[in-house]
């Protein structure tokens, strides 16, 4: 008898502790990491399908994959290709290293840290270093033909960015040239829209917005410093 309440009492501890590992890791706010990428890099694919797999398989991160502009000359160009994109990771490039130069692949995570893409040690070495913030509250929902974003009050050293995102969840394209000429590679959270929304320093904010281009939305909330406070993403169905 005394065993088998020994064993309820280790089961029960057990559970609990489970339990609140998992409420914790709810309340967090997904790993950001975006890769810079291009479908005329023969490099790229497999760095492309590592984070189809982050997408698939990890639901503490938030993988987006921006398409950039300096490959399109050198024999195709990119359907999927921003400007904005290429801004980004110029921005990234000045903030990480002090150098406008820029590659691909390249995965930037939580904005803070980078590696080549296809390199899944440092990258799983690098979600898994990254800081845990204390929690902004953020919320962005679907609402008929638009989006509600909510941002909690919070602590704010320094103002941080909102940025709102549109991307696309899969996309398979046939390469007719370059590098990749005669692969078909298949894409995941493919952003085809990058919008500033304007500051967020400390106070509570609500924003209505039009829907951006792209079949899913997120939202960031990102330091001066690259850092990413805090990032949501709209729920999968239309709220009424």
């Amino acid at each position: 008898m005394r065993q088998f309440w020994l064993s309820s009492a280790a089961m029960l501890l057990t559970a609990i502790v489970s339990g609140a590992a998992r409420a914790d890791s709810a309340a967090r706010p997904p790993v950001v990491v975006e890769l810079f990428t291009s479908e005329g890099c023969s490099s790229c694919p497999a760095a492309d399908a590592f984070l189809g797999e982050l997408a698939r398989t990890r639901a503490d991160v938030l993988p987006l994959a921006f398409h950039i502009t300096y490959w399109d000359n050198l024999g195709w160009p990119d359907p999927f290709a921003l400007p904005a994109a290429t801004e980004r990771q110029r921005a990234y490039a000045a903030l990480l290293s002090g150098s406008p130069g820029v590659y691909t692949p390249q995965m930037v995570i939580d904005g803070h840290t980078d590696a080549v893409g296809s390199d899944r040690a440092a990258v799983l070495a690098a979600i898994s270093a990254a800081p845990r913030l204390p929690a902004v509250p953020m919320t962005l929902a679907r609402r008929g033909d638009g989006l509600a974003l909510t941002v909690g009050a919070g602590p704010a050293p320094r103002p941080a960015r909102v940025v709102l995102l549109g991307y696309d969840r899969q996309h398979v394209t046939t390469v007719a040239r370059g590098e990749n000429a005669g692969r078909k590679l298949t894409e995941s959270n493919i952003v085809r829209s990058i919008t500033a929304l304007g500051e967020w320093r400390g106070e509570a904010l609500s924003r209505q917005v039009k829907l951006p281009a792209g079949e899913a939305y997120a939202v960031l909330l990102q330091a001066d410093d690259g850092r990413i406070i805090a990032a949501a993403v709209a729920g999968a169905s239309p709220a009424s």
